[in-house]
């Protein structure tokens, strides 16, 4: 069972969800506790938000069918449907422009996105390698009051099963994918732009 629910765009959560990527780039919200996103949680549901316009600006172009399908599926007003959850790898840092857009195949955020994200007042990004699962079957909850703003963490009032739960990539593609991020992120790079 997991109450802990991270928000994230759309769009993002479905590419998540369809195996189109494993990463996470995360700054914070502006409702974070100090205007800064912390890794507080290595499990969490995936919580699909619908509000950022910006969302089909800010991804590359081929993701746009996956920002119209999750648009097609985005549940009735005031509910919300969970269909995915998460587990953190490990936690990065990147402190340089260079290697935050370096991982530019990883994901898929615009490259002026990742600059814009990378330099909202402190310069760096989290990056979150995790491995996705796909819920036996959906669950749709109330969206409470509290659960709104731009924060990243929501607790929610109700727990949701996680038994049954399968991988969105086998073992050795997710294994593939970390070796992807690990020699970006370790690999020399220049100067930050």
């Amino acid at each position: 069972m997991r109450s802990i629910a991270f928000k994230e765009w759309a769009v993002i959560c479905r590419a998540l969800a369809e195996g189109r990527q494993a990463l996470i780039l995360r700054k914070g919200g502006i409702a974070e506790d100090g205007g800064r996103f912390r890794p507080e949680h290595d499990r969490f549901l995936l919580y699909p938000t619908f509000f950022h316009e910006q969302q089909r600006a800010g991804i590359e172009p081929e993701l746009l069918p996956l920002l119209e399908a999750a648009e097609a599926d985005r549940p009735p007003a005031g509910k919300l449907r969970f269909t995915h959850f998460a587990v953190v790898s490990s936690v990065l840092h990147v402190t340089t422009l260079d290697a935050a857009l370096a991982l530019d195949a990883l994901h898929g955020w615009t490259a002026d996105t990742v600059r814009q994200r990378f330099h909202y007042r402190t310069p760096g990004l989290f990056v979150l390698p995790v491995r996705v699962y796909r819920l036996p079957g959906a669950v749709e909850l109330v969206e409470r009051p509290e659960y709104a703003g731009c924060k990243t963490w929501v607790e929610l009032d109700t727990a949701v099963p996680l038994d049954g739960a399968t991988p969105v990539l086998d073992d050795a593609t997710f294994a593939s994918y970390l070796g992807r991020v690990s020699a970006v992120v370790s690999a020399p790079l220049g100067k930050a732009h």
